[in-house]
């Protein structure tokens, strides 16, 4: 390994000589156990790279796997030293690129600072590490009446602390909102070893700027979170699902409009388009309707949510459903949301490879969103599968490719600038929830402009003078 060095990011302000990976070894063992450290090649490979399309990775010259805040602290005071980038990381889940690795970089995996430090019913507080998975705490939260309600499809294996750096959504966004709006106060490594404490505990306090929303969303690119304070909701009545079918995704679109705007809050409102709902029977044998053009899955969780159901029922029919069908009961409620969570993956089977995109627009203009996917699909000739947090506005249009193919993995390139586009001449964003990372650095600044940039690499500087956090992402 003497051969490896530690690369210094090319906007550093300091200049000193590349560090061999041997003293930055010897750096970091003065302050970890022999445990934390991976240096096997084959392994740091395996820790190169989020579950992003098309987005270039380096190679780690360590991985290193804390437990403790101290060790983090000692991490970022050896790479502030010897200016050597740390690429942060989570369940590597995400689906912009903001966790690849650069090349000679310390990634920094918080997976294994997994506890829940506290939670407090009365306060409606859970205090967590950023390596806990989003469903072991929603369980234990459940065991106290209460409920977390940030969801990401990848519920299952993403971390709280992924999830708070892309400030991540979920299904039930539509009523209960984002990540966001549940991060109370963080504790925070910064890039020279210090530790931050933002936010905190109370209700309500308005004391200084809101660091702990800059933080949200940052991509890793200001500091490391160590530690986070959530806010929790006393847990909902089991939700009822609707399912209603439409023959054009401009009724699906219509109906969502009319739920809306007749002020009915759904616990989810989700659309599936005819591709998605074949490709989801095709992997796993749900039963869902092919001959729909588009699937409307509404569900409330309600003191009635029968009576809500049957409103919304008529409200669908109103907008041309072909069919309306409420759950009877949890089970089957369950079973439509399973398919719904399984959308992504039968996507990604129709050709081995997806870029997943998640434009967001008004919900006044789903529909034209949706045109244009299609009107793209066809220019392209390629199978663009769509579903969608339709409730929020927040599209995810999914390219299924052959990467083996360099023209179809060229025109899946293509559509999907054009879909991002497309997203922003409609008045949306180029991302609700997956975050810039690597794969959309080039739209941000068409999105936020000469000042928003400068702003925004001002703020970076703050944080980072020397650029060691997660350089190359954002901007």
């Amino acid at each position: 390994m003497d051969d490896l060095v530690a690369t210094v990011p090319a906007s550093s302000s300091a200049s000193p000589a590349p560090v061999a990976t041997d003293d930055l070894l010897a750096e970091l063992r003065a302050g970890l156990p022999a445990e934390a450290l991976i240096t096997d090649p084959d392994i740091t490979a395996s820790y190169a790279n989020d579950m992003a399309s098309f987005c270039e990775a380096g190679s780690p010259a360590v991985v290193v796997l804390p437990r403790t805040v101290e060790q983090v602290q000692h991490v970022m005071r050896t790479a502030t030293a010897l200016r050597v980038p740390v690429v942060p990381q989570g369940a590597r889940t995400g689906l912009s690129g903001a966790a690849n690795a650069s090349d000679g970089c310390i990634v920094l995996s918080l997976v294994k600072m997994d506890k829940i430090l506290e939670i407090s019913p009365v306060d409606r507080i859970a205090v967590v590490e950023p390596g806990v998975v989003n469903a072991v705490l929603s369980r234990a939260v459940g065991e106290h009446g209460l409920y977390y309600p940030p969801d990401p499809s990848s519920w299952e294996t993403c971390t709280i602390g992924g999830n708070i750096g892309t400030a991540s959504g979920g299904l039930c966004c539509v009523k209960y909102g984002v990540t966001a709006e549940y991060v109370l106060g963080l504790e925070v490594v910064l890039a020279d070893g210090r530790l931050l404490t933002t936010g905190r505990r109370t209700a309500k306090g308005v004391a200084g700027y809101d660091l702990t929303r800059l933080f949200v969303g940052s991509e890793g690119s200001l500091g490391i979170v160590v530690k986070a304070v959530l806010a929790l909701k006393p847990a909902p009545p089991q939700q009822l699902v609707l399912a209603a079918e439409f023959a054009s995704a401009a009724a699906a679109c219509d109906a969502i409009c009319r739920i809306i705007e007749r002020g009915h809050t759904p616990s989810l409102l989700e659309l599936m388009d005819r591709t998605t709902v074949r490709a989801v029977n095709s992997l796993a044998n749900m039963g869902l309707p092919e001959t729909t053009e588009a699937l409307l899955l509404c569900a409330f969780d309600t003191a009635d949510p029968a009576a809500d159901l049957a409103a919304v029922g008529e409200l669908c029919t109103e907008a041309g459903a072909t069919e309306v069908v409420p759950a009877d009961d949890p089970a089957e409620s369950e079973m439509l949301l399973q398919a719904r969570r399984l959308a992504l993956v039968a996507l990604e089977a129709v050709k081995g490879t997806t870029m997943i995109d998640d434009v967001c627009v008004p919900r006044s203009r789903l529909a034209e969103v949706l045109e244009g996917i299609d009107r793209i699909a066809v220019k392209y000739d390629l199978t663009i599968g769509v579903c969608a947090h339709a409730g929020d506005g927040n599209t995810h249009p999914t390219v299924c490719f052959d990467a083996s193919d360099p023209d179809e993995s060229r025109r899946a390139r293509e559509s999907f600038d054009e879909i991002m586009a497309l997203g922003l001449e409609l008045g949306g964003t180029i991302t609700g929830e997956h975050g810039v990372g690597v794969l959309k650095k080039e739209w941000l600044s068409r999105e936020l402009g000469p000042v928003g940039m400068e702003l925004q690499r001002g703020i970076k500087k703050t944080f980072d003078p020397l650029d060691l956090l997660n350089p190359g992402k954002l901007f």
